[in-house]
């Protein structure tokens, strides 16, 4: 894998060629698009939170060890009382959690490294096999998914920004291979984006199988550059002639269903289910209906939760909530437009949600069936009553947990967060964790 010094350079083409947020974004500390929870800053934090890093974090700090020491007391909701508490520590960046039969936990690190983690320990050798990723940004390796029938066909899928030609375009992309013997051997490409440009931001990169096990997999605008003043509807999220800002859907092989909505639609790629999106990066399906929920980062304010349906177009970037990057100016020419999807929840200012997960478990049986959505800026947990395909209730389950990057509901019942630090996407970052909620009592 390229060193961070010889790609660095490589960026410079989508630097120059990048907008205003591209350009200054990556280099605050206090994101544009929103703000940190106030109550996590460090001078709110109580004593035993001391050992949190601080918001400002400085170069030379970047990739020391971030322990998140978490509370002996109870975190109290509004139907379950829980604590949170560490798992495994020493991970680096991760993206995305899953869980394997054995008991065995597999961990993607957003630079490029599979991590195994087994009977509660991390293994220090990372998993051979996996591709080099365009780790620029927020390029990098993404989703780890195993096959519904992985105990007997061994297969997993991994989803990264795979570089293009000389790596300086990079475009989402997904591979299936075989995990034998603690390796990764890849055997398919599944799905490769029509979405290649030289910027470093929105790829999506979820992953999941619905009960007819068919594969989703939601890509995101690539950044493209907003046209706002009166060429909204020609930005490429609009166009269903390319990738951009879209959620797939496909056979296990990467084949394209015949009754996707856009099957002999013209020029329109047949891999689309619906459009119209910024950056998904939460992805669940519904337990009992099959149906796919996102949730998708907006600009400055209106993060935006989305039940997906056939065809539809989600509006990114004509219709919304949030504002331009750094000097507030409207993006979007309303909130509404015929032929255009309403979020079923709307986040204002951003929370950056990432990581979703509908809740069936047993270790919190007033929680069975509610929505589960991970916040980066927000650093909480958020819990969303769904009834009848709306959301009728949100609930902050728990605060100042770090940032979390994914959400998952364990075999075991329990909730899993991946936890990743703050500051600049500098080398590979620092240390966090994996964490978990309990039941008090």
């Amino acid at each position: 894998m390229p060193s961070r010094a010889t790609r660095w350079p490589s960026a410079l083409p989508a630097l120059l060629a990048g907008s205003a947020a591209a350009l200054v974004q990556p280099w605050l500390v206090r994101p544009a698009h929103g703000q940190w929870d106030e109550t996590c800053r460090p001078e709110a934090r109580r004593p035993w939170d001391a050992t949190r890093p601080s918001e400002v974090t400085r170069q030379s700090d970047m990739n020391a060890p971030v322990r998140v020491t978490r509370p002996s007391e109870v975190m109290r909701s509004a139907y379950h009382d829980f604590r949170v508490v560490t798992v495994v520590e020493g991970v680096v960046h991760p993206w995305s959690i899953a869980f394997l039969p054995g008991g065995d936990m597999l961990v993607t690190e957003k630079f490029g490294r599979l991590r195994i983690v087994r009977d509660g320990r991390l293994l220090p050798a990372p998993v051979p096999g996996v591709p080099d990723v365009y780790n620029i940004g927020q390029g990098g390796l993404y989703e780890v998914l195993p096959h519904p029938e992985f105990a007997s066909n061994r297969l997993l899928y991994l989803s990264y920004s795979k570089p293009i030609g000389d790596g300086n375009e990079a475009t989402t992309a997904v591979i299936r291979g075989t995990f034998e013997n603690d390796q990764f051997t890849q055997t398919d490409l599944i799905f490769e984006a029509a979405a290649a440009n030289n910027r470093w931001q929105s790829f999506g990169g979820r992953l999941a199988f619905d009960p007819e096990g068919y594969l989703w997999v939601t890509v995101g605008d690539r950044d493209a550059p907003l046209r706002w003043w009166r060429r909204l509807r020609a930005h490429p999220a609009q166009d269903l002639r390319t990738h951009h800002g879209i959620v797939v859907r496909l056979h296990d092989d990467g084949s394209v269903p015949e009754d996707n909505p856009f099957v002999g639609k013209g020029r329109a790629r047949p891999e689309i289910w619906s459009y119209g999106h910024r950056n998904p990066q939460g992805l669940a399906i519904h337990p009992e209906t099959g149906v796919p929920w996102v949730t998708e980062h907006g600009p400055q304010g209106g993060d935006e939760v989305n039940r997906l349906e056939a065809g539809k177009n989600y509006g990114w970037p004509v219709i919304g909530y949030g504002t331009q990057y750094l000097w507030g100016k409207a993006i979007h020419a309303s909130t509404h437009a015929e032929g255009m999807e309403q979020p079923r929840h709307v986040w204002v200012p951003s929370v950056a949600p990432s990581g979703l997960a509908f809740y069936t478990g047993d270790k919190f049986p007033e929680w069975r069936g509610d929505l589960f959505a991970g916040s980066l800026i927000g650093e909480r947990l958020e819990r969303l009553t769904v009834e009848d395909g709306r959301i009728t209730a949100a609930e902050t389950v728990a605060r100042c947990t770090g940032r979390i990057r994914d959400v998952r509901q364990g075999p075991d019942g329990y909730i899993y967060l991946a936890i990743v630090g703050r500051g600049r996407m500098v080398g590979e970052g620092p240390a966090t964790q994996i964490l978990r909620l309990e039941p008090a009592g």
